[in-house]
């Protein structure tokens, strides 16, 4: 049965041209790519069963969103989900998205001072 509410997404602006945030996110990473559409959107597969295909039931599924604010800002929008449709019990569902939700937090509170430096 599928969980509402168990999307994961998290928003910062960053003090960069969307080309240098478009670099960093799309470099690197064992991930089966999904979606290439440079500068503005980025998604990727992940978190599924070795010797299997990534889909949706057994993978994650990652989506970036890049939106210019100005020449030299940038709002990223991250949205994971797929964890909603694993068989997975209930509870292992919230778990992983209140675990990913903090993760994912962590990462883009990270991310302006990384592009600092880059520039």
């Amino acid at each position: 049965m599928l969980m509402q509410g168990l999307a994961i997404e998290r928003e910062v602006v960053i003090e960069a041209p969307v080309e240098v945030v478009w670099r960093t996110i799309t470099e690197g990473g064992p991930v089966v790519v999904e979606t290439v559409e440079p500068p503005t959107r980025f998604s990727f597969r992940w978190n599924y069963p070795s010797g299997q295909e990534p889909v949706a039931g057994n993978s994650m599924l990652v989506e970036f969103t890049l939106t210019p604010e100005g020449p030299e800002r940038t709002r990223l929008r991250v949205v994971e989900s797929g964890h909603e449709l694993r068989d997975w019990p209930d509870e292992e569902k919230r778990r992983y998205a209140d675990e990913h939700e903090g993760g994912w937090g962590e990462y883009l509170d990270r991310l302006p001072e990384l592009l600092a430096k880059r520039r």
